[in-house]
């Protein structure tokens, strides 16, 4: 899986859990909200005040990027 700045939460927690992580990271702890779900990476770190190009970049190198 390829991340990048426009990929939805909700994908990138379906197609591995252990992302989990990432996002209680940045002050994310709604994960199981359909709001936060259907965000994209951008939408979340904007709202919690986070890089989302260093969000992408480690969501990357976990899927092996």
């Amino acid at each position: 899986m390829i991340i990048t700045k426009d990929s939805l939460i909700g994908d990138i927690l379906d197609a591995d859990r252990n992302t989990a992580p990432y996002f209680l990271e940045m002050g994310m702890h709604c994960l199981g909200c359909p709001s936060a779900r259907g965000e994209s990476l951008e939408q979340a770190c904007a709202v919690h005040g986070v890089s989302v190009d260093e969000l992408v970049e480690k969501l990357n190198k976990h899927f092996g990027n």
